[in-house]
Formats: structure tokens, C-alpha cells, sequence
């Protein structure tokens, strides 16, 4: 019983001081109990870094430097990245109002066009800061403009998950012409209006999918939330992708059963096996998805990445929490078995669906090269993979922008 409802006629007001006292000190309370102390790492920062999504600019200067230097594997990456169509300075935007897209892009009205439009306004935008020729950020504001001067909607089935996707490589490109290019972008508001009120709304609020589609969608979310310097977002974004990413790659230390997204109602085992594609078994590292195919594994550990990339740009530190934790073990275990490893009775009935994507080289750089993990079967398929390409959904040239790359 507390101590109002014992005495409800005794109502004594305490001084400002003891407010104080006691505000500070909760306050402090709730500051120290965060990694890193003051740096809570689910709050938006106090001020925002820019460019600031994945990739900083320290991370660019790197790579701009290994590149000059034709030093690999940057420079082979570097090569790669300019001999795709993404990086044709002849490509004509393709935008339009709506963007249907149903399962399975079927129908596909604009949905290649625009995840792929969007893909090479990022790739325009690093060509222009490695080789700091200005058609290329010219190329990226084209399509940044032909975009944010027609989109309006996406619909059908498959809305959520295709904004996610446009909308987590759109802030990238973005980042890097209005903070970096000098010759600048008249549009650049009315592409940020876009970003607030096409794409923002339609991710922001989550999904009760598989959780590849959650997670991408947290991450384009926060990536719009950095290039809008919009905290709330940013937080809302934040406390979602926290959740989806603890019920999505499992921990021992979560107990007999995966731990679950509150909302969708997976209050039973039966239903919990279901969702993990009738996975009865859980081990460390084990995803909701890895017994649907490793492919769609990849797109939600790739976004998980992501996030925790751009949170420690912005001066927070996801991977020293279970963030981090769940990433390496999540890269350990699907890499194991993407190399080969025999796939034992009791993992997805001895069948797995191989194919996880050009998706490791942003975790292993953070939690091998930054924090001292050994991650062996993560090491070899990443330097097998490099140089690592596009899965031309949402993930990019990450051997150039993080490979080997501390900053």
C-alpha cells in the first residue's frame, strides 16, 4: 500500500528543494542505467550529425582515401560500385504519383523503379564524394527531384515494406549532397516534405509481419527521422526497432521461447513455433526467419545493422547493449551455414534455404574491427563476398563505405 492511500486526508507539499533533489537524482538514476552512461542509446541525440545515416563522414573520407590510393579491397569495390547502372550518369529518374506494389511486387507499378532510383541517388551521391565529379551529385539531385516532385502514395499489399526499402536508401543520398555538395540543391526542402509526408507515415507506426519488414521499416524511419532533425520520430523509430530486434534473433538468455512483439498476440508456444516458420528448437543466434530462407534473414539482419550504424553516428551506442549481441550472433549463425555446414535434423527439418546476401560487412566491421569479437565464420564469408554489391532492394556497396573501415 502506498504511502497516499494509508493517509488520504494527509497532504503534505514538498519543498522545491526536495523536487529538485528528487528529479536530479531520478534523473541521474535513468542515465546511468544506459550504456555509455549519459548516451541513452534509444534517445535521439541532442543534436543531430550529418551526413548521419550509415555512413559518417569520417567513414567517407576513408574510403575516399583507400580508393585514391587503389588500395583493396576498397578500390576494386570502388570499381565495382562505378561499373553499375546505378552509377550511369545517362539514367533518366522514373518517377510516378503512385507506387502499387502488391506480394511478391505483383503488380509492380514503379516499385523496381523506385527502390532502384533511389539506390542510385545513393550510389551518385558516394561517386561524387570519392571522386568529387560534379555530375554525379547533379545526377543525384536529379533523381532525388524527379522523385520528390511526383510520388504520393504507395499502395496494396506490400506499401510497408517497399517504403521501407526507397525510404532507407533516400536519407543516405540525401545526407551526403546537402551536407557535402557545395553547389547546391534548391529542392532540398520540398525532398524533405516528401520523406514527412509520403514515406514517413507509412513506416513509422511498424508492422506485425515477418520481422524483416518491421526492421527495415524502423530503418528507413530512422533515417528520415536523422535528415529531418525530427527527435520524436527518431525515438518512436527507436523504441520499435528495439523491440522487433530482441523478437527476432533469439538469446539463451531469453529463456525456452523467443521473446515476442507485444500486439501481435503470440501468447501461446504453438503460435510462437508457428511464426518462426515451425522452428521448435531455439539457439542462440536463430532468427524468426532462418527456416523461411536465409534471403529474408539477411534483409532483417542487414537493417538491424543499419540502425545500430547510424545510432553510433549519431553518438549513441547500440552495439554495446543486446543490439549488438544479437547481431554478431545472428551474422555468426546464418554465416555457418551460408558456407556449407552440414544443417543438422533439428534445425528447419535439415533443409535450409541458402542465399543471405551481400548483408555482413557493416556488423562485422563493428563488433570484429571495433570490439574485438572473433567472428571467424563471419570473417570468411565476408572477405569470400568482397567486393559486397547490391541486393538492388535497399543494401549498397558496403565493402567501400565499411569494410575494414573504424571510423
Amino acid at each position: 500500500m502506498s504511502h497516499a492511500s494509508a493517509h488520504p486526508h494527509r497532504r503534505t507539499r514538498p519543498s522545491l528543494r526536495t523536487v529538485i533533489a528528487v528529479a536530479v537524482t531520478a534523473l541521474l538514476a535513468g542515465l546511468l542505467s544506459w550504456p555509455g552512461g549519459a548516451h541513452r542509446a534509444d534517445a535521439a541525440p541532442a543534436t543531430f550529425v550529418h551526413p548521419g545515416v550509415t555512413v559518417s563522414k569520417g567513414q567517407l573520407d576513408f574510403a575516399r582515401g583507400r580508393v585514391t590510393a587503389g588500395a583493396q579491397p576498397w578500390k576494386g569495390a570502388f570499381d565495382q560500385m562505378m561499373a553499375s547502372r546505378y552509377a550511369d550518369l545517362n539514367r533518366v529518374p522514373k518517377p510516378r504519383a503512385v507506387v502499387e506494389c502488391g506480394s511478391y511486387s505483383n503488380p509492380n507499378h514503379g516499385c523496381t523503379d523506385e527502390r532502384e532510383d533511389a539506390i542510385a541517388a545513393y550510389t551518385q551521391a558516394l561517386a561524387w564524394y570519392i571522386t568529387r565529379d560534379e555530375r554525379h551529385a547533379r545526377k543525384a539531385i536529379e533523381l532525388m527531384d524527379a522523385w520528390s516532385a511526383v510520388i504520393q502514395d504507395h499502395t496494396n499489399s506490400n506499401a510497408p515494406l517497399q517504403t521501407g526499402w526507397a525510404g532507407s536508401s533516400w536519407p543516405r543520398a540525401a545526407e551526403i549532397i546537402k551536407y557535402t555538395y557545395t553547389g547546391g540543391w534548391p529542392n532540398s526542402g520540398r525532398f524533405a516534405t516528401m520523406l514527412r509526408d509520403v514515406y514517413l507515415p507509412e513506416v513509422v507506426n511498424g508492422s506485425h509481419s515477418n520481422g524483416n519488414w518491421e526492421l527495415s521499416m524502423m530503418e528507413a524511419a530512422l533515417g528520415i527521422a536523422v535528415f529531418l532533425e525530427d527527435r520524436a520520430s527518431y525515438d518512436k523509430a527507436m523504441a520499435k526497432f528495439r523491440t522487433r530486434t530482441a523478437a527476432y534473433v533469439y538469446l539463451a538468455s531469453d529463456g525456452s521461447l523467443p521473446r515476442t512483439v507485444p500486439g501481435q498476440n503470440l501468447d501461446t508456444r504453438d503460435k510462437i513455433v508457428r511464426y518462426w516458420q515451425g522452428q521448435t528448437t531455439f539457439v542462440t543466434g536463430l532468427t524468426q526467419e532462418t527456416c523461411r530462407d536465409l534471403t529474408h534473414t539477411g534483409y532483417g539482419i542487414s537493417a538491424i545493422s543499419h540502425v545500430a550504424e547510424t545510432s553510433r553516428i549519431q553518438g549513441q551506442d547500440l552495439y554495446g547493449t543486446d543490439v549488438g549481441e544479437r547481431l554478431r550472433h545472428a551474422l555468426g549463425f546464418q554465416s555457418k551455414y551460408e558456407l556449407g555446414e552440414p544443417v543438422p535434423g533439428w534445425l528447419c527439418g535439415g533443409t535450409l534455404h541458402r542465399g543471405l546476401g551481400p548483408v555482413t560487412e557493416v556488423g562485422y566491421n563493428a563488433m570484429h574491427n571495433r570490439l574485438g569479437y572473433a567472428m571467424t565464420n563471419t570473417e570468411i564469408l565476408t572477405r569470400q563476398n568482397r567486393p559486397a554489391g547490391s541486393n538492388n532492394l535497399f543494401v549498397a556497396w558496403e565493402t567501400l563505405t565499411h569494410g575494414d573501415n573504424h571510423g
